[in-house]
């Protein structure tokens, strides 16, 4: 056989990414080396794979049917892979995990020290960003994700729902009152999200509707800084039971208008990009996430 995995990998990479830069950050190369890689493969081929043009690269004829081999190529040696790795029962290598800051912090990290107990040949790579992130350019195994979906492309795996609720400390309260209708929130200091704006739309029942959309005295981007403001005492706060089972149960942050919640259950999933069976490493990660989250408090929507 003429052609290297190398050469394989560097051709996918660049469909999959788009250009040569970005093939190369998930490659973890240069784009020189990814640039030489994909010409001794159409040398070897005695064809053009990809058509360059001044604003991308798009696939010939010929290469989109030589694509569909790579894949199949690429995805039964790392399928043989798995297998002697499953057969060995000591599932190895790296896996890289993304997860908004909030839920790495409060859920992830906690349960990491058990996980690499279990398992100690996996390598964990923990990523956490608030923002909804690209798994390909990111070059990221799976991610955590909490409230609904909106990539369609993605497997998900469901792990469980969390309750979002209206809190604020006991100091706030002291101070401004405790409300008792929602209506009276129009005169407290509110702290919401600057994105995205389905969040500040509280699930509080009220005499027009079944939510209450929230005008903040206070915006911030990231859900644990929402949090760490509500402790703050710096007004009241509405955020998912993952975050703040522990704080109310502590008694630093008290729910208030228990009556009026509508009882929102936020999803949790994993997604992950695979066409073919999950590599050992990733389903043992999800299954002891499950297993975990399962005997969580906060997922039994107390």
């Amino acid at each position: 056989m003429k052609t290297t995995l190398d050469e394989l990998q560097a051709f996918t990479a660049v469909v999959d990414t788009g250009s040569l830069s970005s093939a190369a950050v998930q490659l973890g190369r240069t784009a020189s080396g990814v640039s030489r890689a994909l010409s001794r493969l159409e040398t070897k081929l005695a064809t053009t794979l990809l058509r360059r043009t001044t604003r991308r690269l798009e696939l010939t004829e010929e290469g989109a049917a030589f694509l569909i081999q790579a894949r199949r190529i690429l995805e039964a040696v790392e399928e043989a892979e798995e297998q002697m790795s499953r057969r060995l029962q000591q599932p190895a290598g790296r896996l890289r995990v993304n997860a908004s800051a909030p839920f790495m912090l409060h859920v992830l990290v906690p349960l990491t020290g058990g996980f690499r107990e279990r398992y100690p040949d996996i390598e964990l790579e923990l990523h956490s960003s608030d923002q909804i992130i690209d798994l390909l350019e990111h070059r990221t195994d799976l991610a955590l994700r909490h409230g609904p979906l909106r990539d369609s492309s993605l497997h998900a795996r469901p792990l469980g729902r969390s309750r979002i609720r209206a809190v604020a400390s006991p100091d706030y309260l002291a101070r401004r009152g405790t409300p008792q209708q929602v209506e009276d929130l129009e005169n407290h200091s509110l702290i919401g999200f600057t994105q995205p704006e389905s969040l500040n739309h509280w699930p509080l029942r009220h005499s027009l509707g079944e939510a209450w959309s929230i005008v903040p005295s206070v915006w911030a981007s990231s859900g644990e800084t929402v949090r760490q403001l509500a402790l703050a005492g710096e007004g009241v706060a509405c955020l998912s039971d993952f975050m703040t089972a522990r704080d109310r149960a502590e008694g630093a942050l008290v729910e208030i208008l228990p009556d009026a919640n509508t009882h929102v259950l936020q999803p949790i999933h994993a997604v992950y990009y695979r066409n073919t069976a999950l590599s050992a490493r990733i389903t043992c990660f999800l299954d002891y996430l499950s297993e975990c989250l399962g005997e969580q408090a906060w997922t039994r929507h107390g």
